[in-house]
């Protein structure tokens, strides 16, 4: 009998998580995802994530939580602990989708980075304007924004019209925009080689 895998993952992931899957063809993988905007009420990310581990736990052999820290300040971790289940490492997502090293040295270059990924761009109005408030009060954008420098977009796709919007985002904003294209090999590294050994 083939071993069962859930992915419980964040909604921003989702089309990543599902790419891996049928490019791996994970056929005895399920992913689950929560919605992408938790991250702006980071406090609702392990509460979500308990719900969703106790579902899934009579039906599944295996989890795996498919969240960085994203601001939970360790409660994710401290809830994950109770259950023996692993998350992808790192504080946010953007380290895997850049890699570790390539994520330090943009963090280190500039502590003061905004970041973007194609999910981020595409769904910008959802969960920056509208998610923050920022379209009904504009005058909290110097409270959010204030420490910022400027915008990185992380990019997965090579798409000209992405980072048309991205940097469209950046002026937005009023910070400084640079694009990097990290492509899909570091996430996919970050992800299969946690899910891997149970599929074999």
């Amino acid at each position: 009998m083939n071993p069962s895998v859930l992915i419980i993952g964040c909604g921003a992931l989702g089309w990543e998580l599902a790419e891996l899957e049928r490019l791996n063809n994970w056929s005895h993988v399920t992913l689950r995802c929560l919605p992408a905007e938790l991250h702006n009420r980071p406090e609702r990310i392990a509460p979500a994530l308990r719900a969703a581990i106790e579902k899934g736990r009579g039906e599944f052999q295996h989890i795996f939580v498919a969240y960085a820290d994203c601001g939970t300040g360790g409660a994710l971790d401290r809830m994950l602990a109770e259950y023996g289940i692993e998350r992808l490492p790192g504080a946010h997502c953007y380290e895997f989708y850049a890699g570790s090293s390539a994520f330090s040295a943009l963090a280190e270059a500039e502590p003061g980075t905004f970041y973007l990924t194609d999910f981020l761009v595409r769904h910008f109005d959802r969960l920056v304007r509208k998610g923050l408030g920022l379209d009904r009060h504009p005058e909290l954008m110097s409270t959010y924004f204030r420490n910022y420098r400027r915008l990185v977009y992380l990019s997965q796709a090579e798409d000209p019209a992405l980072d048309e919007r991205a940097r469209a985002h950046a002026a937005w904003l009023g910070l400084e925009y640079r694009r990097q294209h990290c492509g899909f090999a570091p996430f996919n590294q970050a992800v299969s080689e946690r899910i891997i050994r149970w599929l074999n």
